[in-house]
């Protein structure tokens, strides 16, 4: 499986709905329109398929940890992790655009310790996140990006 970073010059994007649109709106204007979505920050996540090996990126909220940026694999309440968070636990090395901003970076999962300090901050900035806790067993993680 081919590990460079060049692959990610060329990811997939999601196919139709809501997320083809805003994904495709935020690529267009290099984050001019889609950085902010419904009025929270939105940043553009690219990682590897773990078992493709192709890039898929898709539009997430994020919060901020220090220098580095914080996303919720929340799967609205699913029972079962999103493909991007298993994608990322297998290879953590991703790309991230914020508004115009692009550049790679490496994903990790929060400790605890750093889920109790960011969880509320996310909850917060995107209320929904405490019902998605609530509707599942899951333990829903946060995935703290750090600029390579």
């Amino acid at each position: 499986m081919a590990t460079s970073t060049s692959d990610f010059d060329h990811p997939v994007d999601p196919s139709e709905g809501w997320q083809a649109e805003h994904v495709a709106r935020y690529v267009a204007t290099n984050g001019a329109e889609g950085h902010i979505w419904n009025g929270v920050p939105t940043l553009l996540l690219t990682t590897r398929g773990r078992r493709t090996g192709i890039a898929r990126r898709i539009a997430l909220i994020y919060g901020r940890y220090g220098e580095s940026y914080v996303v919720v694999a929340s799967k609205g309440g699913s029972p079962t992790h999103p493909h991007w968070y298993l994608n990322l636990t297998a290879d953590p090395r991703v790309r991230v655009q914020v508004a115009a901003d692009v550049f790679d970076a490496t994903a990790r999962t929060a400790t605890p310790e750093e889920k109790t300090q960011l969880w509320p901050q996310m909850v917060q900035l995107f209320p929904r996140y405490a019902e998605y806790q609530a509707a599942t067993d899951r333990e829903i993680p946060l995935v703290i990006l750090t600029r390579a």
